[in-house]
């Protein structure tokens, strides 16, 4: 019998161009030579402590706001913070991030509370910079196959 994993995807999608995003990040992550992850995708408003505790691990998706995560994003920390954060302790992660300047702040921001819930960050962020591109849809894609399958593997 194999034991199947669980992989949360939260993002923010405002947009038409972050919701094609968000469908990319799931749509890898659904990659049918992944057999036995579980994916669930989830706004940050939808999703609570229960969802990211039994997750084995997760994606992160945000816009850039005034330099920073946005509000929805934000406000998933806020509620999840200290429910987790006994409970995720070495928690796999990965970031994007839809930026129109740099997203330094906004990964610094998210950096900066995944550090202190104990996460453990398994790939580089991506940020998706500047304006709007479709190659930024393939490299959606791609990290949400890359953290399915690594997690599958046993890897993360």
């Amino acid at each position: 019998m194999t034991l199947r994993k669980r992989l949360l995807i939260v993002v923010h999608a405002p947009s038409a161009n972050t919701r094609r995003l968000r469908d990319a990040v799931e749509d890898g992550a659904r990659s049918e030579d992944v057999e036995t992850v579980d994916t669930t995708i989830l706004s940050p408003f939808d999703t609570g402590p229960e969802h990211v505790i039994e997750a084995d691990a997760l994606i992160l998706g945000t816009t850039e706001n005034l330099g920073y995560m946005s509000g929805a994003l934000k406000d998933f920390f806020d509620r999840c913070y200290y429910p987790c954060l006994e409970e995720t302790q070495g928690k796999p992660y990965a970031l994007f991030i839809r930026a129109g300047h740099d997203g330094t702040g906004t990964r610094r921001g998210v950096e900066t509370i995944a550090t202190g819930l104990r996460w453990r960050t398994v790939q580089e962020p991506l940020l998706l910079r500047g304006p709007w591109e479709d190659a930024f849809i393939d490299r959606t894609r791609r990290l949400g196959h890359y953290m399915a399958a690594s997690l599958e593997a046993g890897v993360i």
